[in-house]
């Protein structure tokens, strides 16, 4: 009974050992892919960025404080609509005292034109009187706002507003005084009174345009965004106050890899993504091609200019999005699954199955899509190449085909 039990024992394991042997000599299972012709599109992902296709930056012509501010990011607006105010005092008082020498020198050229009257002696003796007392207070009113923003308890535009009222009296007393000196002339320069007359009525139309400009108005009808303003800030001329856009057309910069730029050319479809809006898509084409490489990080991009149609406005500018670029479409075209493509030193090359033996093929490549790659010579329509494998293989190894992929 031992003896027997031994037997069965060594029989089980001299089995065991054989079939191991086997196992390890067995030619390794492997699954293939047919090549076959379909319709392969080759794209491009990158990414880029959204701006209007036709677009105005708005800045101050003037300094002053942000009133009111009449707009809103996104907000539409017609061109010419005022789209903030901002406010100067020392404009309102230069233009208090544009109007009094109008006022000043209309007076003159009346007076000179009609004559000395009896009575005029008397009112011009009576201004001066007037003015001189204003004077006096506005002097006081003035060197007390100094001392005052020294300690800062008073603003430089109350300072401005006063030393301008002092200056404007100054200059009133001098033509009351002028006036009253010319009064016996018995021939009187009536030229010179209207020559003087027209150039205060120039200088005040040059301080109304200056007050104009402290209107900010729209260049052209378009939307809002970039709204650099806010009611209270101070600006000064040149400062931006917004932009405006039009943006049912939109100008997408895609930066292209340099290595890839070779496979873009004008006209190619284009469909821009934005992560904000999943599963919405712009459709558009490439309008232009780059003329530099920039460095964008640690990549070397050339910026492609594409056109996109926006007619929702959902797209805004200064997005970030991502873009697929349509490089080529090849009708039966003869394709095989990227993964089945090896290279070496010596090229391309895939490992084509015949029968129960791998054989290695050098082929030429085309066009590519995301998984699949177009062959243009070394491969017939049919052939069964190798998917990769856990086994290294090579050319000329015996193995077992598995079931062809996808199927």
């Amino acid at each position: 009974m031992k003896k027997l039990l031994l037997f069965v024992l060594l029989a089980a394991a001299a089995g065991l050992i054989g079939w191991g042997v086997l196992r390890r000599n067995a030619p390794p299972t492997v699954g293939f892919a047919r090549v076959h012709s379909e319709t392969l599109i080759s794209t491009l992902n990158t990414n880029g960025k959204a701006e209007p296709f036709e677009w105005r930056a708005v800045h101050a012509e003037t300094k002053g404080m942000a009133g009111q501010v009449d707009v809103a990011e996104g907000r539409s607006v017609e061109q010419g609509a005022v789209m903030a105010t901002l406010t100067d005092p020392s404009a309102k008082a230069s233009l208090d005292a544009a109007e009094a020498k109008v006022s000043e020198a209309q007076a003159n050229l009346a007076s000179l034109e009609s004559g000395p009257k009896p009575a005029e002696l008397t009112e011009i003796d009576n201004g001066l009187a007037r003015a001189n007392v204003d004077l006096q207070q506005a002097e006081r009113e003035r060197a007390t706002l100094e001392r005052l923003a020294t300690q800062q308890a008073a603003t430089g535009a109350e300072v401005t507003a006063a030393r301008d009222k002092v200056e404007q009296l100054h200059v009133q007393i001098a033509g009351l005084e002028k006036r009253r000196r010319t009064m016996p002339a018995t021939a009187p320069d009536v030229a010179g009174a209207r020559a003087r007359l027209q150039d205060a009525q120039a200088a005040l139309e040059l301080v109304k345009r200056q007050a104009a400009q402290s209107e900010i108005r729209a260049p052209i009808g378009g939307v809002v965004y970039g709204l650099a303003i806010r009611p209270g800030a101070y600006l000064n001329p040149g400062d931006l106050v917004a932009n405006i856009g039009l943006m049912n057309r939109l100008r997408v910069r895609v930066y292209i890899d340099e290595p890839e730029l070779g496979r873009v050319a004008k006209q190619q479809p284009v469909t821009i993504t934005w992560q904000a809006l999943p599963g919405k898509q712009w459709q558009g084409v490439v309008e232009q091609m780059p003329t530099t490489i920039e460095t964008l990080g640690s990549r070397q991009v050339g910026q492609v200019i594409c056109m996109i149609e926006n007619p929702g406005r959902e797209l805004v500018p200064g997005t970030n999005v991502d873009a697929l670029i349509r490089t080529a479409v090849v009708d039966r075209a003869l394709a095989i699954p990227k993964e089945t493509l090896h290279h070496d030193a010596a090229g391309d090359y895939v490992l084509l199955l015949k029968g129960d033996t791998l054989e290695r093929r050098t082929v030429k490549t085309g066009v590519s899509s995301v998984t699949r790659i177009q062959v243009t010579d070394g491969l017939a329509e049919g052939d069964a190449v190798a998917m990769p494998s856990d086994t290294p293989l090579k050319g000329g190894d015996r193995v077992t085909p598995a079931a062809e992929a996808g199927k």
